[in-house]
């Protein structure tokens, strides 16, 4: 009888700032879905596939797949309290939502395993399908539905909060109509905005009011919505490593990257990513 096939893999790329120096050139210079891409790739091509390249991608007793090998823990090589350690969790269109509290608990188990930590500083979500309006007065995507979703995804992270597991925690592309609908769901308000005013010049004052009030920091950054995308894993997956037979379907589930800077010096040591598909 067959191996059963997984039901999840899960790829890392290791700590990038230890990769070569064209990795991190072109990954300071790229979007971060070229810099995971590119960083995996490095990662499998220098490491071992455990267990080797299948085209059924089979493993006993329904276990995950780790590609390219179960990472090694690399943790911080200076006392815990040095650190600010920020994860960026992006849920992906392709996990169902009522799956995003499981996947949400496996991605920061993952990251404090990998750091060897007990404690994230701040976590941003990311969800699917949404994206920064520069028109911000615009009620875009405040469909109760939409916000109830968003409610419950975020609930997983208020509970990590209490238990101690993050610090703060942040959520990405909100603009100042989506937070009015979305704090009044809230236990714990978010301490973080993050958007990409990567197609306007300044962030609307509707939305900068609204975090004044709020006691809301807010953040940019160059992240693209589409950080993972299948055409590219399964060029990696299938092309260049054989992982896959051609013609399977990749579905990535869910990203993190996570980052290590040391508060003194503002030096990032340890920059990664973690990713789980389903085959």
């Amino acid at each position: 009888m067959a191996a059963p096939t997984p039901t999840q893999c899960i790829l890392t790329t290791g700590n990038i700032m230890t990769a070569a120096h064209d990795i991190l050139r072109h990954g300071t210079m790229s979007k971060s879905s070229t810099e995971l891409i590119t960083s995996l790739r490095s990662h499998i091509r220098s490491s071992p596939l455990s267990p080797p390249p299948s085209p059924s991608l089979s493993t006993p007793n329904n276990i995950p797949i780790y590609i390219p090998t179960p990472p090694a823990p690399e943790p911080l090589a200076e006392e815990r309290s040095e650190y600010d350690v920020t994860v960026k969790l992006f849920h992906l269109p392709a996990a169902a939502a009522d799956a995003h509290e499981t996947h949400a608990q496996d991605a920061v188990k993952r990251v404090l395993t990998t750091l060897g930590i007990s404690k994230i500083d701040l976590l941003i979500l990311s969800l699917p399908g949404i994206s920064f309006d520069a028109e911000d007065s615009a009620v875009l995507g405040c469909d109760p539905e939409d916000v109830a979703r968003w409610a419950k995804t975020y609930s997983t992270l208020e509970m990590l909060h209490e238990d101690g597991v993050i610090g703060r925690l942040g959520i990405s592309e909100f603009g100042s109509a989506r937070l009015a609908a979305f704090l009044p769901h809230t236990r714990i308000k978010p301490s973080v905005i993050q958007i990409n005013v990567r197609n306007c010049c300044v962030v609307p004052k509707p939305l900068i009011l609204m975090a004044k009030k709020e006691g809301i920091e807010l953040l940019t950054h160059n992240d693209c919505n589409d950080i993972l995308p299948t055409e590219s894993l399964e060029g990696v997956l299938v092309d260049e490593f054989n992982v896959l037979e051609k013609g399977r379907a990749v579905a990535p589930m869910w990203v993190v990257k996570y980052t290590a800077v040391i508060r003194s010096r503002g030096v990032v040591e340890n920059k990664g990513y973690v990713s789980s598909i389903s085959p």
